[in-house]
């Protein structure tokens, strides 16, 4: 279990059972002593005060006053939460949209400078609008997972991305792009890319993108992209 599962487990522990033990901790998450004092000290740097009680019926246990929930967050999962929450909203399916506008934007705000600072650049690649009423879903699939994680690296560093594509007909190809926007027309959802082979812009449905990879080496430049006039950026306090 890598650290940032198994502390977040920790902390769910702590919850659920109000006061336990290191050796409990232990074996609840499959690690040793060590590695759980080592969990314990970096939980509390983070914030979370764990009170240690010595004794007969002692332990640790969790001040509920000091979850920091928002501390814990990446960038790329607010910026997932975001992306949601404005998906939603244009497709006219979220309720009570600006209670979930309020959040996410006490979310952001919460965020240290320097992932503040990263979410901002990312959302700037962000575009959502409307889709086309004789736009075919029938054949809708499912995204890579490891899709948009990626997009914090090619989108912050400006680097290659390569994939395979899978096109209407179903026929696979190798692609080398420049990413540049994401375009959310719900419910489909595209990587806007300047396809270098094709010296020409490309909107790629995130859907049948496949093994995405980011590429190593020369950062490209940022190209302005047009959109229709229905399309705007998503913005957020």
């Amino acid at each position: 279990m890598k650290n940032h599962s198994r502390q977040d487990a920790i902390v769910r522990t702590l919850r659920r059972t109000g006061t336990t033990t290191v050796d409990a901790l232990a074996r609840d998450v499959g690690a040793s002593r060590s590695t759980i004092l080592r969990d314990l000290s970096a939980l509390r740097d983070e914030g979370y005060v764990i009170h240690t009680e010595q004794g007969r019926g002692g332990g640790l246990h969790l001040d509920p006053s000091s979850v920091q929930a928002t501390a814990r967050l990446s960038v790329v999962e607010v910026f997932a939460l975001i992306i949601g929450v404005a998906s939603m909203r244009a497709a006219r399916t979220l309720p009570f949209s600006s209670l979930a506008d309020a959040g996410v934007a006490k979310i952001e705000k919460a965020l240290p400078a320097d992932k503040l600072r990263d979410l901002r650049r990312l959302l700037d690649c962000l575009y959502i609008g409307p889709l086309a009423p004789q736009v075919d879903i029938s054949n809708l699939g499912e995204m890579d997972p490891a899709l948009l994680p990626a997009f914090e690296t090619f989108f912050l560093s400006r680097r290659f991305l390569r994939f395979r594509y899978r096109d209407a007909q179903g026929v696979e190809s190798e692609r080398q792009v420049e990413p540049q926007a994401m375009l959310i027309l719900p419910p489909l959802w595209y990587l806007v890319a300047w396809d270098p082979a094709r010296d020409d812009f490309r909107h790629f449905r995130m859907d049948r993108i496949i093994q995405p990879d980011v590429i190593d080496g020369t950062a490209f430049r940022s190209r302005r992209v047009r959109f229709d006039s229905g399309v705007q950026p998503v913005r957020y306090a």
